[in-house]
């Protein structure tokens, strides 16, 4: 069954930035700790990247984290979405209106502007889809940025919610919840590693 998960790092405080990002520095000054674990030999920090890159079936991120990836330093072939771990999923982007052109062009990208929710049916579809190909569950990942996730969860649209909890505060950034309703969720793993604690979250 195709799930619909968020995935994202954040700071002991909360961030999942730091201060000041921007299209020429993505996750802020600082924030380059909050990904140290992808880049990490742990091997089970591998196995978790492993794992989730091998499910995804689509990716959905927001337009600001868009234009971060598709900008002149942004992803490559070194730090793509699961670089060197699995093939290359679709990407759904949620924008108000679609960019006048896209640097990666070698990247599926469908881009929706009405709204996360028509974007998260676009994104189940195109999972199922790859699924029934490649003859297993894959799923939705929402990867960002932090408002996207958080919207998504206020709006009840997830299925199960990953953060990697890196160790480090950064006291000031894109912060990860804004506010919103109470919530409870069920706690389904933990695994520590020498870079980060995986925790991930099944959504009620």
């Amino acid at each position: 069954m195709t799930r619909v998960i968020g995935d994202i790092s954040v700071s002991l405080d909360g961030f999942v930035t730091g201060p000041d990002p921007g299209p020429d520095n993505g996750l802020g000054n600082g924030g380059e700790a909050l990904h140290t674990w992808a880049f990490s030999d742990d091997p089970d920090d591998r196995r978790v990247l492993s794992e989730a890159t091998a499910r995804s079936g689509t990716v959905i991120l927001g337009r600001r984290l868009f234009d971060v990836v598709d900008g002149p330093n942004g992803w490559d072939e070194e730090t793509g979405y699961g670089a060197g771990e699995v093939g290359k999923p679709a990407f759904v982007v949620v924008t108000s209106s679609r960019p006048e052109s896209v640097r990666l062009t070698d990247l599926d990208w469908t881009f929706v502007t009405t709204g996360l929710p028509d974007a998260v049916t676009t994104a189940r579809e195109r999972a199922e889809a790859a699924s029934a190909a490649a003859g297993q569950d894959l799923d939705v990942v929402l990867m960002g940025g932090g408002t996207t996730i958080g919207t998504a969860l206020e709006a009840g649209l997830l299925d199960a919610l990953t953060l990697h909890l890196a160790p480090v505060v950064l006291g000031a950034g894109t912060p990860l919840f804004t506010g919103g309703s109470q919530r409870t969720l069920v706690q389904r793993s933990v695994i520590p590693t020498s870079t980060v604690t995986h925790v991930t979250y099944d959504v009620p």
